[in-house]
């Protein structure tokens, strides 16, 4: 049996902004369309994010953050990557801790990405880069999961369990006082059964030790 890929550093930045006029919706998300020719989830709406990169080390070496060196380049990853997905500038020091999902290990392209929260900019308006996605769309947690059951969002398991997790909250604010002190440790989700047929398990799920 091969040995399973090793995962790559990653950030994603789940970023909220407040309703505004519409304060009824509460609380929404930024999402992003992946293009049709991506290399990566083709047409699948995500989270902003992407691997990181030697720059980013470069840049976390030169700021004086009392971050640790490999947190604080995940943060500035995922700060670069929301402004060139989407045209929002963000500073690294802006993002607050909120999960880490490593890929399955039967997985052959795997990631140990960090998940971040963070406030949007006043007024800040997202505009696709048109190479990586093409479509930005500021959603409700539950308007956007009610539109995948529908068929007309196609979302990845995590940003699923993620959206699920923030129909809890019922503001922004909420969700940033809770990255605040909020404890992450690495969840790798196992995958049963096969190509057709499958089902994946986090920790505590019945039958994941198993798996």
């Amino acid at each position: 049996m091969d040995e399973p890929a090793v995962p790559r550093p990653a950030a994603t930045v789940i970023l909220l902004r407040r309703s505004g006029r519409h304060r009824e919706l509460g609380l929404e998300v930024l999402m992003l369309r992946r293009g049709t020719d991506a290399r990566f989830m083709p047409n699948v709406w995500v989270f902003p994010g992407g691997a990181v990169d030697a720059v980013d080390h470069d840049i976390a070496r030169a700021l004086e953050l009392e971050l640790e060196l490999e947190e604080l380049a995940h943060r500035v990853c995922g700060a670069r990557e929301l402004g060139e997905e989407a045209s929002v500038p963000l500073e690294a020091h802006a993002l607050r801790p909120w999960s880490r999902w490593v890929t399955p290990e039967v997985v052959p392209i795997r990631f140990d990405t960090r998940f971040y929260v963070a406030l949007a900019p006043p007024h800040v308006r997202p505009e696709p880069d048109r190479s990586e996605v093409d479509e930005a769309r500021w959603l409700t947690p539950a308007g956007a999961l009610e539109e995948h059951a529908a068929g007309g969002l196609e979302l990845s398991f995590p940003t699923v369990r993620h959206l699920e997790e923030l129909t809890a909250f019922p503001d922004a604010d909420a969700v940033l006082a809770e990255g605040e002190t909020r404890r992450v440790e690495p969840i790798t989700p196992k995958v049963r059964g096969d190509r057709e047929n499958f089902e994946v398990l986090l920790p505590g799920d019945p039958g994941f030790e198993e798996a």
